[in-house]
């Protein structure tokens, strides 16, 4: 006789809404940088929207509900190797989607701290240009266009996973992502943490963040010098 199903709390509602959101916003960063022009506007806002979401993302780590925590999933050689045997049984991120989670929000982390800086010379200065100039702007750019493609493999890698385990494996990892519910065999541990103080926490520093990189404290820019009269 099997053993009894029970339906688990796998992932919370700011863990979900951080990854959607996050979704959507690095699809209008991606097209609004290959459309150019005007819409890099929006290329601006969605980096800025994007600090400030893997500045909420890693408070949630420490402070969100269990399966949330950074310490619930990221573990070391043992458990990738555990997980590539097959001898891995756990609930959230697997041994090897810790990996995944650490590289997109590093990545993510760096491409948005860059734009902040970057100047494309035709129609989109970052927020913090003022900070840095010409020439270190032309590094910092260099760096946000080095890395955009490792990102794009890595959100690539991440679908192609999900189809893997959707297709081989049977396991829908999205429905949880949208419900929040996952069933296991056996009893589960009670999900803890998170909560209302906890996401206020994380959501103000997340906000702070992105005042501060919003260039808010700059000081404003001189007005433009008045023309001579040609008479």
């Amino acid at each position: 006789m099997g053993s009894a199903v029970t339906r688990v709390r796998v992932w919370d509602l700011p863990l979900r809404l951080f990854h959607w959101t996050l979704f959507v916003l690095v699809a209008v960063a991606f097209v609004s940088a290959q459309v150019g022009g005007n819409a890099m506007v929006w290329h601006g806002r969605a980096g800025l929207a994007v600090l400030g979401l893997v500045a909420f993302r890693v408070v949630w780590g420490f402070v969100g509900s269990t399966h949330a925590r950074f310490a619930s999933f990221v573990r070391g050689p043992a458990a990738i190797r555990a997980y590539l045997k097959g001898q891995w049984n756990g609930l959230g991120h697997n041994p090897l989607g810790a990996l995944s989670v650490l590289a997109l929000l590093t990545l993510l982390a760096v491409q948005a701290a860059t734009g902040l800086f970057a100047d494309d010379e035709i129609a989109f200065q970052g927020y913090l240009y003022p900070l840095v100039g010409s020439a270190a702007s032309s590094r910092i750019t260099a760096i946000h266009k080095l890395f955009e493609p490792a990102l794009i493999v890595l959100v690539s890698a991440h679908i192609l996973a999900i189809a893997f385990y959707l297709r081989v494996k049977r396991t829908n990892l999205v429905k949880p992502m949208i419900t929040g519910w996952t069933e296991v065999e056996g009893s589960a541990p009670r999900t803890r943490g998170g909560g209302i103080a906890a996401f206020f926490y994380a959501a103000s520093i997340a906000g702070l963040c992105v005042y501060l990189a919003s260039g808010a404290l700059l000081p404003p820019p001189p007005p433009p010098a008045a023309e001579t009269p040609a008479w």
